[in-house]
């Protein structure tokens, strides 16, 4: 999304508007936070908040939830712990949020602290106990009755730490310290700033995703990674373990559907097989159906057992056909020591032959499908970053549905892995961007012909960053694309980023700059181009890759009493009138959007966007998703063309 407002229009809201009741201006340190709450952000209570499994990929029966009232305090950053807390936080909702109960602000200056109790439960005597944390914004360092257990640092991604040597009987205590230089630093933060205006929301702090327990043997299973093959009718299933294995450590592998088996086996710890799925069901938009898999962490007797020069024979059998015979017909031994549920799908995303010839476009399961999407900010006026629940987040990708779109850009922002989940099941197709990082003056133009510079260490963290995000997010089918970059915002040598997605997960499509400058046309799969003019621009005919527009759109439509600041002027690319003048200015660019389809070969369209956000008005929906600004079965209707495309000679 732009970052300059050329192309923009400033608006007046009407009258009625003008005169809803505003929120009493901020004082000190708190945050505006509107009047708007959504009908989901109404029912949220320390008992309900976020309270289902946060990693639906890696499933154990037997967890803690850790959401709920903590202690808080937000002090200098160069000070020690506060002897008293301030208050009372509403965890895993931001500092700055509604939902919180605290909404203050949070400078490079401040570090809040955070503190809890928790007591094991006595049924998991005698095993490990592993601390996680779904996400935290930004730099955390954890404590357990008093000592450091480990500390992370990136906003979007999962951690979590072996607690064991650090507990007690009874009562624990647990200490989280964060910082967070949000819009004052480098690193990847998204669309978050300190002043909050047009494009540009309010910073997001600390613990913003579910914190829980769960009990797990030393050595446990960490990442089940599944790669389907449809044109091989295969699955490759990869497990890695939390550390070496030795010969009699094993895991049983079992796919099945409908809880029917139709694939098992048995590999060494810490190894990878390749599972047959006959007659594969292939996921997609319309029928995005889900595969399960189990993935158990089992005892073996010895596959060696009885070889000639059994260690040698051991030894070279690593890594090789005759070590994925032997543990394949090995004898397990006793009750699995780990377990965890996970699901896959049998779906293939590809660059082929179009309908237009001489122009590559985007398959799905080796078929031209024109990807119809939106721009999604993921952001909620109580919750900000959070959601206010799982269902308000569902709600999102149902309305999208009905409203005629089969995918959605998710945009410098990574969500709570239930969102990919529910796209996995509701059939929705996602693009997903790294967060963007970078300074003000590292922020390219649209008139850019080079990319920033950055120092090395600045640079390996925001790659070590990209990688956590890959490594998280690849179990998720709906994601069909990587983004690198938007609009220049933070972008470096893109091209070598680009490869390195490419190598970290080449069964996906890459993304290399989503507008502005393209400087990777030999590594992207794309030519992304972004375009709020009335018409469209038609993207360059491209011989080797795809043609997308990676943003258009941007039709602003107030409505009275849903509004983030009433009697504010708001941000829109255009200004509709009425209900009427919004539907004509939206046909008008979906018509372009089917020419461009038929007559161009484009594959895939991004309309900004989902709701509106804060000061900014471009939505589908209001930001309290209170109100649609069109119904969605007349915004389907206006799509409809879009599948007739690839229907025709």
């Amino acid at each position: 999304m732009r970052s300059f407002l050329i192309t923009a229009s400033f608006l007046a809201l009407a009258p009625a508007a003008a005169q809803a009741q505003a929120a009493p201006p901020p004082a000190g340190d708190a945050v505006y936070t509107s009047n708007l709450v959504t009908r989901w952000g109404r029912e949220v209570t320390p008992e309900n908040a976020w309270r289902l499994y946060p990693r639906p990929q890696m499933v154990r029966e037997r967890w803690l939830n850790l959401n709920g009232l903590w202690d808080y305090a937000i002090a200098p950053k160069a000070a020690g712990q506060p002897a008293a807390m301030d208050g009372k936080i509403l965890v895993p909702f931001p500092v700055e949020s509604k939902l919180s109960r605290v909404a203050r602000k949070v400078t490079p200056d401040d570090r809040i602290w955070y503190r809890r109790s928790f007591t094991v439960p006595a049924a998991w005597q005698g095993e490990h106990v592993m601390l996680n944390f779904g996400a935290v914004d930004y730099e955390a360092t954890v404590r357990v009755n008093g000592s450091v257990v480990g500390s992370h640092k990136g906003g979007f991604d999962a951690f979590g730490f072996d607690i064991t040597p650090y507990l007690k009987p009874g009562a624990n205590e647990l200490v989280v310290e964060v910082t967070d230089p949000t819009s004052a630093g480098t690193q990847p933060r998204g669309k978050q700033i300190l002043d909050p205006s047009g494009i540009w929301y309010t910073a997001v702090s600390g613990i913003w995703q579910t914190v829980w327990l769960e009990p797990v043997p030393k050595l446990h299973i960490t990442e089940v990674r599944a790669i389907p093959d449809i044109d091989r009718g295969t699955l490759d299933v990869a497990v890695a373990l939390s550390g070496w294995a030795n010969d009699t450590d094993a895991v049983r592998l079992t796919a099945s559907a409908g809880g029917k088996v139709i694939a098992s086996t048995i590999i060494r710890a810490n190894r990878r097989a390749t599972l047959k799925v006959p007659g594969a069901r292939l996921w997609s938009p319309d029928d995005p159906h889900l595969y399960d898999l189990k993935a158990e962490l089992v005892t073996v007797r010895d596959p060696y057992a009885g070889e000639k020069e059994r260690d040698r024979k051991a030894y070279d059998s690593r890594f090789t056909f005759h070590e994925q015979q032997v543990y394949s017909r090995a004898q397990v031994s006793g009750a699995p020591r780990d377990s965890v549920d996970a699901y896959f799908a049998m779906r293939k995303i590809s660059i082929g032959p179009g309908r237009v010839q001489g122009q590559p476009a985007i398959l799905l399961n080796n078929k031209p499908l024109f990807q119809n999407g939106t721009l999604d900010q993921g952001w909620w006026p109580d919750g900000l970053y959070t959601p206010p629940s799982e269902a308000a987040m569902k709600s999102d990708i149902v309305f999208l549905k009905k409203a005629g779109f089969n995918m959605l850009r998710k945009h410098i922002k990574i969500e709570p892995a239930r969102y990919y989940y529910d796209a996995d099941k509701l059939g929705m197709l996602i693009w997903q961007d790294m967060p963007s990082g970078g300074g003000e003056d590292q922020y390219l133009a649209g008139t850019s012909r080079y990319q920033a510079v950055f120092p090395s260490e600045t640079m390996a963290e925001q790659q070590k960053q990209l990688s956590e995000m890959i490594g998280e997010l690849r179990a998720f089918p709906s994601i069909v694309m990587w983004v690198v970059n938007n609009e220049g915002w933070g972008q470096y040598d893109s091209a070598t980023l680009t490869r390195f997605v490419k190598g970290l997960d080449p069964s996906r499509l890459v993304n290399a700059n989503s507008g502005w400058l393209d400087v990777a046309p030999d590594a992207s799969d794309v030519l992304d181009i972004h375009t709020y003019e009335d018409v469209p621009k038609t993207p360059p005919l491209q011989a080797n890759r795809a043609i997308v527009l990676g943003e258009y759109g941007g039709v602003g439509f107030p409505i009275a009493g849903h509004i983030w600041r009433p009697g504010k002027g708001n941000w829109s690319y255009q200004v509709a009138r009425d209900e009427k003048d919004y539907l004509a200015r939206y046909r008008r660019k979906m018509e372009e959007v089917v020419r461009q389809a038929r007559e161009a070969g484009l594959s895939a369209s991004v309309y900004t966007q989902t709701t509106d956000v804060e000061d900014e008005i471009n939505g589908l929906l209001t930001y309290d998703r209170a109100v649609p600004k069109a119904p969605p079965e007349s915004l389907s209707d206006i799509a409809a063309p879009l599948w007739r495309v690839e229907t025709q000679d």
